[in-house]
Parts: C-alpha cells; sequence; structure tokens
C-alpha cells in the first residue's frame, strides 16, 4: 500500500496549542533506523541521570526524569516538534474531532505568561466575555510563570460541568480580575456560510478539522439553493490556524481541476516524498463515495477571492498557495504566518508518541512558503484607516528554533530597526485605544457589513474599485534569495 494511502495529517497546534498550526503526517509505526550512538554524550547523560538520583535534594521518579529528557531532547529542535505522553497523545487526537472538555479558547505563549490568542465563539470562554490578547496569570491558585502551554492546557481542560477560576490580565485596561468558568464538552464550528449581498457568497473555514468537508459541501449546496446563479465567492481563511491535510486537499479540489497538483512535500525519508493532487486518492481516508460529487458543478467555475491574514497558517497556506498557483482565485489581505514544515506523528506505544519534522511542503509551482507564508496577488489592510497593529503580530519567521526558510541566511538574520520603531508606536496607538469603550475596542466581526476587507474581496468580484493598502509590504528576509526546492531552483510541475 502507498505510504500517501496512510497519511491522515493533522495539522496540530503545535507548540502555540491552538494558534499557529502545523501539518502533520500520521503514519504507521515503523522500525527506528540505527544510527551510530554518540558514546561520550551517552555517558554524561547517564552520569548526570546517576548524581540526580543520588545527590538531588529530593527523590526524583525515574519514568519523569526519562520523560522529561525526552521532552527536552525534542523541543530542542524546533517549535513544532513534540513528545506526546499519554494524556498529550490523547488530547491531540482529541484536536482532530473538533470537540473536547475545557473552557474553549486558543491559546500561545507571552513573557512567560499565557496569552488568549482567541476564544472560540459560543463556548464557555466567549461567554464569559475574555478577549483576544488577554493574559492568564493564575490557573486556578497555580501561577503561569514559566509553565509550558501543555501543563497550561492540562490545568485547563477538566470534566463537564466542573469549574476552573483563571485569572486575567488586561493589558488595555491595566486591571487584573478572577473569571470562574464552567467547563463544557466545546464542539467548534469549524465552516460558516452565507449570502453577504445578492448572487455574492462567503464561506468562512476557521480550522480544518474531520467534519470540515462534509459541513463545507452542506454549506456550499445550501448557498447554491439559495441562489442559483451565484457571480462570486469568498473563501475566508483568516486567523486560520489549520488542521487536516486531506481535508485542505478536499477543499482546494473542490475548486480546482481534477489531478491538478494541490501540494508536495520533501524530507530525507522516502514516505517524506509525496505529491498530492485534487483526486479522491489522496483526500479520502474512508472508502466510499466521495462527498465532493454532490458539490454544484459551478463552484468550479465561481469567481473567487480568497482572504487571508498573518493567522492563516500551514492547512490555511496549502490552500491558499495551490488557488493561487492555478489561478484559480485571487488571495487578498496580508502575509501568511509561513507555516511550510510537515510534522510525522510515530506512535511509539498505545499512549505515546512523537511528532517530528520530516519534511517541507510546497505549493503547486514549487515555491516553499517555510518562514515567508503566501503573499496575496492584492494587500489589502485590516481596516480602512490601515493595519495599525501589523507590526505586533508573530509569524513562523519569529518564533525561536523554527526551521530556515529558503530565502533566509542564518547568518545575516538580524532585528530590523523599522520593524522595531512599528511595533513601538503600534504598541503607543494601543495605549490610546484602551481609553476607549469597550464596546467600541471590539473589532468587526469577520463576514458583517462593517468588515472592511471583506467589502475589498466584493468589490474585486464585482470589478469595483479596491482600496489597496499603502503600508503592508511584502516582509522579506533576504531579497535576493530564490526559492528553492531540493536545492536546486522551483520549478514548474508539469501537468
Amino acid at each position: 500500500m502507498s505510504h500517501k494511502m496512510k497519511i491522515a495529517g493533522w495539522i496540530s497546534a503545535g507548540a502555540l496549542a491552538g494558534a499557529m498550526a502545523t501539518v502533520s503526517l500520521q503514519t504507521m509505526a515503523r522500525g527506528p533506523a540505527t544510527p551510530t550512538l554518540p558514546l561520550e554524550e551517552l555517558q554524561q547523560l547517564a552520569a548526570v541521570y546517576g548524581l540526580i538520583k543520588s545527590d538531588y535534594v529530593e527523590p526524583t521518579d525515574d519514568k519523569k526524569l526519562i520523560t522529561d529528557a525526552i521532552s527536552g531532547m525534542v523541543s530542542g529542535l524546533d517549535p513544532h516538534s513534540q513528545y506526546f505522553d499519554k494524556k498529550t497523545f490523547a488530547e491531540f487526537r482529541e484536536g482532530t474531532t473538533g470537540r473536547f472538555v475545557g473552557v474553549g479558547i486558543e491559546i500561545t505563549s507571552e513573557d512567560g505568561l499565557i496569552r488568549i490568542v482567541s476564544p472560540i465563539e459560543g463556548s464557555p470562554a466567549d461567554k464569559a466575555g475574555l478577549l483576544p490578547g488577554d493574559l492568564i496569570t493564575k490557573v486556578d491558585d497555580t501561577a503561569v510563570k514559566g509553565m509550558t502551554l501543555n501543563d497550561a492546557v492540562k490545568r485547563m481542560r477538566g470534566e463537564p460541568n466542573t469549574k476552573v477560576t483563571l485569572t486575567i490580565f488586561r493589558k488595555d485596561e491595566s486591571r487584573t480580575f478572577p473569571v470562574t468558568i464552567t467547563r463544557q464538552e466545546i464542539r467548534t464550528q469549524s465552516v460558516k456560510a452565507k449570502l453577504v449581498q445578492p448572487g455574492y457568497g462567503w464561506i468562512r473555514i476557521t480550522q480544518f478539522q474531520e467534519r470540515t468537508v462534509d459541513d463545507f459541501v452542506a454549506k456550499a449546496k445550501d448557498l447554491y439553493k439559495q441562489d442559483p446563479n451565484l457571480k462570486g465567492l469568498v473563501l475566508d481563511l483568516r486567523n486560520d490556524p489549520g488542521g487536516l491535510l486531506d481535508a485542505a486537499i478536499a477543499i482546494s479540489a473542490a475548486f480546482l481541476p481534477a489531478d491538478v497538483t494541490v501540494v508536495s512535500t520533501d524530507g530525507q525519508i522516502s514516505e517524506s516524498k509525496a505529491v498530492f493532487k485534487a483526486t479522491p486518492g489522496d483526500y479520502m481516508r474512508r472508502r466510499g463515495a466521495d462527498p465532493l460529487d454532490t458539490l454544484p458543478e459551478a463552484l468550479k467555475r465561481v469567481p473567487m477571492v480568497v482572504l487571508v491574514n498573518e493567522g492563516s497558517a500551514s492547512a490555511s497556506e496549502i490552500v491558499s498557495g495551490a488557488l493561487q498557483d492555478h489561478k484559480r482565485a485571487t488571495v487578498m489581505g496580508s502575509q501568511t504566518f509561513g507555516k511550510g514544515s510537515v510534522q510525522t506523528v510515530r506512535q511509539l506505544g498505545p499512549d505515546t508518541a512523537l511528532k517530528i519534522t520530516t519534511a517541507r511542503y510546497y505549493t503547486p509551482s514549487g515555491n516553499s512558503i517555510q518562514a515567508k507564508g503566501i503573499v496575496p496577488d492584492i494587500m489589502v489592510d485590516d481596516t480602512a484607516e490601515g493595519s495599525p497593529y501589523a507590526a505586533l503580530r508573530v509569524r513562523e519567521a519569529d518564533l525561536e528554533k523554527h526551521l530556515i526558510g529558503p530565502s533566509e541566511d542564518p547568518a545575516a538574520i538580524k532585528e530590523d530597526a523599522e520593524r522595531e520603531k512599528a511595533r513601538e508606536a503600534a504598541l503607543k496607538r494601543l495605549e490610546e485605544e484602551a481609553k476607549k469603550p469597550a464596546s467600541e475596542r471590539r473589532p468587526p466581526e469577520f463576514g458583517s457589513d462593517k468588515d472592511f476587507q471583506l467589502q475589498q474581496a466584493l468589490n474585486q468580484l464585482q470589478g469595483k474599485p479596491v482600496k489597496a493598502s499603502t503600508t503592508l509590504v511584502e516582509r522579506k528576509l533576504d531579497p535576493d534569495a530564490k526559492p528553492k526546492k531540493n536545492g536546486k531552483p522551483a520549478e514548474k510541475d508539469k501537468k
């Protein structure tokens, strides 16, 4: 059986716990290679282990020492490789279903604290009034300073109908306050859709999950039921951190001609070298009817705009890159996150696994977007007044130990003085914004009539003038470098 048939492709939260996702390949366990072991270093490891066991102030647990050693070894590789113990592996698999018990927030780390990226719509955290940018300083009575994201997630999850108290520091209000939240089963709705204007549809994918393709098909059919003669469609992938690889391939296939390349991967091992096409064999994990067969044929031809931003990562970049390369859609918004590496999940035992970076992925034209992202065809600001906080947004290139991208020169990486000035200016604007009432500070909802980028996308589809950004520019690390694949300049895939 081809290794492609084994791929399930979870694009997980990785080191950012839901904020920026990573492509991964779920494969069957295989026998590890037998490398030459560094004897001297292993002797040092054994010596340290022995000294801890004999001299540490308190008795230590053997299992914990070994688990921590493995975790440290893996986390030192890059931000997306991770060792899963029994509980974290269960939580990882749970995430693919879009169902879990907790408070319903996506988080990342910031200065040793836990920052809320976004509350999940309709979740207990959302109903409790938690906002993007809020910092969690305590979970119940435990301070989170220095706590890993995994530990924070463990403490916030629990049994249904149990309570957890989060201590929140809201920067823009300069206040700290506790919020007690009742845990519930969180069922994330990954696809939303509606007619935003007569003849024009909007489909938003918030994450690529197990039910995403079925939900997408249902929503698309419903749009065509409401208006059989759609003149244009906006596919909204803003702040979509990723999800399942096969779901990303299927969504791409819904709009592309049969059998064209959607994405390719390349790495050291043979199973990392693959080309995935817009064909059922590459996006269907289960035998049965192809869910895309029931889509209206017009979906292949309807004029399209894809909306992206810095929060669009991995699977979102696969879809937007495929539609852009095949000239199927106009990509609008801001440069994406730049998560272009592939993680393979290898099960080590019944309840443990290793998620390890094994490859890079490439758009159909052979371009790696690692640490670069997808550059929109038309840059569009967040609001009519511009993108005042763009300089504060974190991308793959900002992550410590990130996999070097094709346009990066490690010896030349340095802090951009101009970007630092932009950050300072953005922070000052935040301080001014904090003086406004809370109701005025909340950004317009995606898909609303006040969504500036959506309105510009509709203008593009309708042939009206688009207010393109005059300040957003492609963030280049080495303007003279050219995208490469396998060490050679990228070539167009033959179709």
